[in-house]
Formats: structure tokens, C-alpha cells, sequence
């Protein structure tokens, strides 16, 4: 993934973070190994959201089914997973990131690096871990 969305830097995190645990999955290695085997070390936000899913991997993923109705985890296209699993780690533990923002950026990201129909599904899994995890009034 070479290109970045925008010049944002956290766009280009959550970008990484999408490639870290993509090559994790498709190499069978653990996360740790893929940022610790890094030439160039990741960026400090990429780190905490791809270490935080890790940590928390089964509550995580359990939310993403959970919501993901008649779509099990392993059904899923690769980077859908990916997209959601950071999203979802992100809605859980940067509270100070607005909601809005880490949907937006989901969802392009699994437009522009996954299937058609990826967008509409990332977009609609999100918006119900959102009103999970964010209940109440949002000023995004």
C-alpha cells in the first residue's frame, strides 16, 4: 500500500495499521513479529492500534461477528477484516478520535483497497459497534 488518503498522518497510520495486520494474517505470524520485523519503524498511533488489537483480539472479533450478521470472520474479505478490526479497536480505545472520522476512514479504505461491496458492509457493521461502543449524543 503505497499511497496515502490525503496528507493526514493519521490517515496514513490507520493505513499502515490495515497492512500490519493484513501481512500478519497472510504470512501466519503474529503482529508483534510483522511491527518488530519493521525496516522503518511504524508510526507511534499505528503501533497502539495494531498492539491494542492484539490484546484485545477476541473481544474485538467477537464484536465484529456479532455484528456482522451471517458474515463469520473468516468469510470476510482479508482487508474488510483488517479495515474493521482497527476501526473497531479504535472506536474502543481513542476516544479523543471522533466517531465520524474513524467510519469515514473505514470506509474508504475498504473502497479503495477491497471489493465493491465493501464500503456499504464496513460502513454498516461500523455504524452499529459505534452505537455500542459510543452510546449517547455525538458531536461528530
Amino acid at each position: 500500500m503505497v499511497e496515502h488518503i490525503g496528507d493526514d498522518p493519521r490517515s496514513a497510520a490507520r493505513e499502515q495499521a490495515i497492512s500490519i495486520l493484513y501481512e500478519a494474517e497472510s504470512r501466519g505470524v503474529t503482529v508483534t513479529e510483522v511491527v518488530n520485523g519493521l525496516v522503518v519503524p511504524a508510526d507511534p498511533m499505528t503501533v497502539a492500534l495494531v498492539l491494542g488489537w492484539e490484546s484485545s483480539q477476541h473481544e474485538v472479533d467477537s464484536i465484529i461477528e456479532r455484528l456482522a450478521t451471517n458474515w463469520p470472520l473468516d468469510r470476510m474479505p482479508a482487508i474488510d477484516r483488517a479495515v474493521l478490526r482497527i476501526a473497531v479497536q479504535e472506536l474502543r480505545a481513542a476516544s479523543s478520535t471522533p466517531t465520524a472520522v474513524v467510519l469515514d476512514e473505514a470506509v474508504e479504505l475498504a473502497k479503495r483497497f477491497s471489493t465493491e461491496q465493501s464500503g456499504r458492509f464496513v460502513n454498516g457493521v461500523l455504524a452499529s459497534a459505534a452505537r455500542e461502543l459510543r452510546p449517547g449524543p455525538t458531536d461528530d
